[in-house]
């Protein structure tokens, strides 16, 4: 996939510089606004964070706790990565680009967990019966999100914070398009979030754009050490994980 210049658009008070294929998307979309209509999200405001002091304290903390991490998980990754190999032939990393602060694309790394011959740029729903894709190994990875630790070198670089709006594919334009609305894209990315300690694979799109902005809302310190504290018993209780879920938006 060949990565493009984007153009920028202002958008209340940030600038989202949005791809030309997003951009193509939701202008020809007539049912752009059908998955998540007004009803669903009519009663949410825009929120501007861009001043929280926060924000530099949550960076600081991101660089000191993913670089701990990456210590501390260095042999658990040896392990997985065997695994990988052994299970099915490919890679031991995924990777697949997802939009992030200001609509600015940035390649996410995963461990592997569906064979090769996966169609990359898609969400797990429109795969169809995605468990024909998905490796022995990557059941089990995918089952308590083992798979997503590779992100912490997305943390470590600054594409990514520890808490925050999972980062989407492309072709989820409907939520981009209300992301932009509310203010979202102020925020990185994060590896865990409301969304994920409240449903995760059954989370609606219109669900997801109401944690967004609950997240903005409640935007702190304490809020990050909820969230994290609670992802880790969600993730090993594998609550709310469903292959190839109507309401899954999960590619790989």
């Amino acid at each position: 996939m060949t990565v493009t210049s984007f153009p920028s658009e202002k958008t209340d008070d940030y600038s989202f510089e949005i791809s030309p294929e997003v951009a193509l998307q939701m202008q020809q979309a007539a049912d752009l606004h059908l998955l998540i209509s007004e009803e669903d999200v009519g009663d949410l405001h825009a929120i501007d964070i861009s001043n929280r002091m926060y924000i530099k304290v949550k960076r600081l903390l991101d660089v000191i706790l993913s670089f701990l991490g990456l210590s501390v998980l260095v042999l658990p990754f040896a392990i997985i990565a065997v695994c990988i190999c052994l299970d099915s032939p490919g890679s031991i990393f995924f990777s697949q680009y997802r939009v992030g602060r200001n609509g600015k694309r940035f390649k996410l790394y995963k461990f592997r967990t569906m064979t090769v011959n996966t169609p990359k740029y898609l969400s797990t729903n429109n795969l169809g019966e995605s468990s024909q894709y998905v490796t022995r190994f990557g059941k089990f990875l995918r089952k308590f999100s083992l798979d997503e630790l590779p992100q912490l070198f997305n943390v470590l670089k600054g594409e990514m914070s520890l808490v925050g709006p999972r980062p989407l594919i492309s072709d989820e334009y409907e939520i981009h398009e209300r992301r932009m609305h509310f203010g979202v894209y102020q925020l990185r990315p994060g590896v865990t979030g409301l969304a994920q300690i409240n449903g995760r694979d059954f989370v609606t799109a219109a669900e997801k754009v109401r944690w967004d902005v609950k997240y903005l809302e409640s935007f702190g310190f304490w809020t990050d050490l909820e969230i994290l504290l609670k992802t880790i018993p969600k993730a090993f209780s594998a609550v709310g994980v469903s292959e190839g879920s109507p309401a899954s938006q999960n590619p790989q």
